[in-house]
């Protein structure tokens, strides 16, 4: 399968280098010094067992007219990065191309070819403007739901840190041809992958977590274990994801493990940091419409009360202007974080 990664970091890495070593003709959109590594020494994945693997036999570019057609377009950046680059999209695509979103929480296309009272809506918080939808057609799109953990650990080398399920879905339900190719490109570059006729309960489940989990851990500092292990932030995880679970509900989405289950799947992880903590550690903008705004949204569409969700977001968004503010500094004038000690912002995902 002919396939471009569009942001080779840490998820997208991982997934374009595998994709090559297995023999897939891949290209990728990097910048900076990542892009510079991969061109001159290949794209470095080390595995779990701390074997290293180099793909070297790929494109890699920041020209988005510089890497023709692709069968698969995969958007592996995170979701409020995406419309940056949207109108460049095209120019990866032919008439049969389907593009993968691989991000974190609900996706912008959730509405899109869903059928019901909903059918066709725009979520104003993760498409304000109506880039992505403007610049991407729903028929194209195909959902996957990323499951592993990996870190851009230098330019040019990605580390898999956990997990390894990418399961794939039409939006309409449907096991078309081009999700099953999909599903069998991933599954040969060693990844479990299999075709969901339901992706959008199955992305409530993840989304789930990462809207009461990670929101508390930037506020607070906490791993997922203090978060779990602390009565308090416990608490207010169990009260978020149960007013996210009467909004799933009133959408005729089924979630199938209880809040104490998955609050119990957190914990079981460990001393882990959140995405949303490491960003505000190194000083990044949160990526927290896709995690959390948008179930205020929902709670607004389907007359669902969230005064938990809506207490957290609006602390968590006051964290994030800072962290915005701070960004948008000159160099000289910006703190530097304990996570980036060389002073230069880091790369996205």
């Amino acid at each position: 399968m002919r396939t471009c990664v569009v942001g080779a970091g840490a998820i997208g890495g991982m997934m374009a280098a595998r994709l090559a070593v297995a023999g897939h003709d891949v290209s990728v959109i990097a910048r900076g010094e990542h892009l510079y590594a991969i061109r001159r020494d290949g794209l470095r994945l080390v595995e779990l067992d701390g074997t290293e693997t180099v793909a070297s036999d790929l494109d890699a570019s920041d020209d988005f007219g510089a890497l023709g057609t692709h069968d698969a377009v995969i958007l592996a950046l995170k979701a409020h990065q995406i419309a940056a680059v949207a109108h460049e999209l095209a120019r990866l695509c032919d008439d049969g191309t389907m593009i993968v979103p691989v991000q974190n929480g609900i996706g912008w296309w959730y509405f899109q070819r869903h059928g019901g009272p909903h059918a066709g809506r725009r979520l104003e918080a993760l498409d304000p403007d109506g880039v992505l939808a403007a610049a991407i057609d729903a028929e194209r799109i195909v959902a996957c739901i990323a499951y592993p953990a990996a870190a851009k650990t230098a330019p040019g080398v990605v580390t898999h840190v956990e997990g390894d399920r990418f399961p794939v879905g039409e939006l309409d339900g449907t096991k078309s041809e081009r999700v099953k190719a999909l599903a069998g490109a991933l599954t040969s570059a060693g990844f479990k992958s299999r075709v969901l006729t339901d992706i959008r309960s199955h992305l409530w489940v993840k989304a789930w977590g990462n809207l009461a989990f990670n929101p508390i851990s930037a506020l607070t500092g906490a791993t997922l274990a203090g978060i779990c292990r602390t009565p308090a932030t416990r608490e207010l995880a169990a009260q978020m994801m149960t007013e996210a679970g009467r909004i799933a509900e009133a959408l005729g989405v089924r979630i199938r493990v209880s809040v104490e289950q998955r609050i119990a799947g957190a914990e079981a992880v460990g001393e882990h940091k959140t995405s949303m903590l490491q960003d505000s550690e190194a000083g990044r903008p949160l990526e927290l419409d896709p995690l959390v705004g948008v179930f205020v949204e929902l709670g607004g569409i389907t007359g669902v009360p969230t005064p938990a969700i809506s207490t957290v977001y609006g602390l968590a968004s006051l964290l994030n202007r800072r962290l915005e503010a701070e960004l948008a500094r000159p160099w000289p004038e910006r703190p530097v974080s304990a996570a980036n000690k060389s002073g230069r912002p880091e790369a996205g995902r």
